[in-house]
């Protein structure tokens, strides 16, 4: 059933979710739209592999993030029936307006933006082509972007994506709120869904602990127009991550899940790993700070959560952290983009 944003239509409505750092760049972003879905870019710290990284961060990032987006839409320029590249922005992030310009300078269909209410998105989006979605927890969030953005700049979001607390990375709940948020999953699709009723064409999708044909299909049942799965496609052949970040998820167990503090000043949900359970006990000062997080005071923070990322994005798993939503324990194989597109919609 394809799913129609304004102008556009997405053949199969399945959201990549995005991934970093080093996760969901061009490779596997583009393999999901290929498929007909969203394949969506992580633009957190994406220009990590940048030689200038450390000394010029922000322009290093931008150009990594504007080279994935040409790299990913130049793969499927000739695909029929293909889906969108999205690029996935934290609001949390520092020079957030320069990262949502230059993806929309590269040709991105789609802004997904989350870590914070976004609040000023369309102020930093002048085309009214480029799909914006929010990300949020509950439907008292969706109604005050919807309020805001209206009153602001008379633009309504293009979509809405709802994040549950069985998702992976950061999570927009209070830890201890976790549990009861995932009894109220459901309840909160139809709350949301009620939310965005005034909005003609809006659709919902739904993501956070969504791994199987049956996972998807019920959150349908309930109202998800759509649906957005990140941890499924970490163990395909065309994830961007490095193959030890694929295997740590390959040999999870259930009591491999974890949920951590971040210095974001959110939680996090990740797979145990060395790391995780040092930081439980002692604070790893950040050896340099590049203040890509807009909240995260380094001579506080516990740890620096860029570094630990991208540790394990180079494949330093027990140095690292490897985030994933609470189903990675079941990822037993890898696979393609295409046969899990397949086997989620046959």
């Amino acid at each position: 059933m394809p799913m129609t944003l304004g102008d556009v239509t997405i053949p199969v409505p399945i959201f990549q979710g995005g991934m970093g750092i080093g996760v969901s760049l061009s490779r596997l972003s583009a393999a999901v739209a290929r498929c007909g879905g969203v394949g969506v870019i992580s633009a957190a710290q994406i220009g990590f592999l940048e030689p200038d990284f450390y000394t010029n961060p922000k322009e290093a990032n931008i150009r990594a993030l504007k080279r994935n987006i040409r790299e990913a839409k130049e793969a499927i320029k000739d695909v029929p029936n293909k889906g969108l590249i999205a690029v996935n922005i934290m609001y949390a992030s520092r020079n957030y307006d320069q990262f949502v310009e230059a993806a929309v300078e590269a040709g991105a269909d789609m802004i997904i933006s989350g870590a914070g209410l976004p609040m000023s998105l369309p102020g930093a989006v002048k085309s009214n082509k480029v799909k914006l979605v929010p990300i949020i927890s509950s439907a008292r969030a969706a109604g005050l972007i919807i309020r805001s953005w209206t009153k602001k700049y008379n633009r309504a979001p293009d979509a809405i994506l709802f994040e549950g607390p069985l998702a992976g990375g950061h999570l927009g709940f209070k830890e201890e709120q976790l549990d009861e948020a995932q009894e109220q999953f459901y309840d909160t699709i139809m709350e949301i869904k009620e939310e965005i009723a005034d909005l003609p064409g809006c659709p919902l999708i739904v993501a956070g602990g969504i791994y199987t044909k049956e996972d998807v299909q019920k959150v349908l049942a309930y109202g998800a127009d759509g649906v957005q799965l990140g941890t499924r496609f970490v163990t395909t052949e065309e994830c961007d991550v490095h193959p030890r970040f694929k295997e740590a998820y390959l040999n999870a167990k259930k009591e491999d899940m974890v949920v951590i503090k971040s210095p974001v000043g959110m939680p996090g949900r990740a797979i145990r790993t060395n790391f995780t359970e040092q930081v439980e006990k002692v604070r790893i000062p950040p050896n340099k700070c590049n203040r890509c997080l807009t909240p995260c005071k380094s001579n506080e923070a516990p740890y620096c959560i860029t570094q630990a990322l991208l540790n394990a994005a180079k494949g330093d798993i027990e140095n690292g952290i490897v985030f994933s939503g609470s189903n990675a324990y079941r990822s037993n194989k890898m696979e393609t983009v295409e046969e899990i597109f397949k086997d989620l919609t046959s």
